[in-house]
């Protein structure tokens, strides 16, 4: 039975940290490279709603929340999670994870998903991993599926936007079985884009 404990995963020039009050001016720094509240189809806080962002992601209940941070510069990134933690069948999620828009198609997804799938994996135990996203969150989706992740299906009228519809969850998982390709296969990506 699998059981997580806060801690510090560091990778590629990239850091994940315990998320604490303390990222607020960083994570309102990065949440402002885009103007990411703005997107209907995620969930960054506006400047004004962050240390509540972080209140709540501290307070719910099998989540684990990271700070993401340029490991050489202490900058703060972004933020990612493991959530819907399942110790009697050994799961958990990751999510609640959005970028500053400069960093988004660079290395740090790509590390950040290493980490946080070789600790699920590798240290935790898990059987499975899963993914989630909104429906029309596209680029999510599309990058969910370069990790090799399998789409399980579509969740209907699941969970509410912030502008208060309903959205449909597109649901993603990675199997233990499926982890040493797909490891193989995230450091392979990571290699050839440090050559370009």
């Amino acid at each position: 039975m699998i059981h997580v404990d806060p801690l510090t995963l560091e990778f590629n020039g990239v850091r994940l940290e315990p998320l604490a009050l303390h990222h607020a001016d960083g994570l309102r720094t990065a949440a402002s490279d885009g103007e990411l509240w703005k997107l209907r189809v995620t969930s960054v806080p506006a400047p004004q709603e962050t240390e509540r962002y972080i209140r709540t992601a501290l307070e719910t209940d099998n989540r684990l929340a990271f700070a993401v941070i340029d490991a050489s510069t202490d900058t703060v990134l972004g933020t990612t999670s493991y959530h819907d933690i399942v110790p009697a069948i050994d799961r958990v999620e990751i999510g609640y994870t959005w970028y500053a828009k400069s960093r988004q198609r660079s290395h740090v997804n790509t590390s950040c998903k290493l980490l946080l799938l070789s600790h699920a994996f590798d240290k935790l135990g898990c059987q499975v991993v899963g993914l989630r996203t909104d429906n029309f969150n596209h680029a999510s989706q599309a990058a969910i599926e370069r990790l090799g992740a399998k789409k399980d299906g579509v969740i209907r009228h699941h969970a509410l936007r912030r502008d208060g519809t309903a959205r449909d969850t597109v649901m993603y998982s990675i199997l233990r079985g499926e982890w040493h390709e797909i490891k193989s296969h995230l450091h392979h990506r990571l290699e050839r884009n440090a050559q370009e």
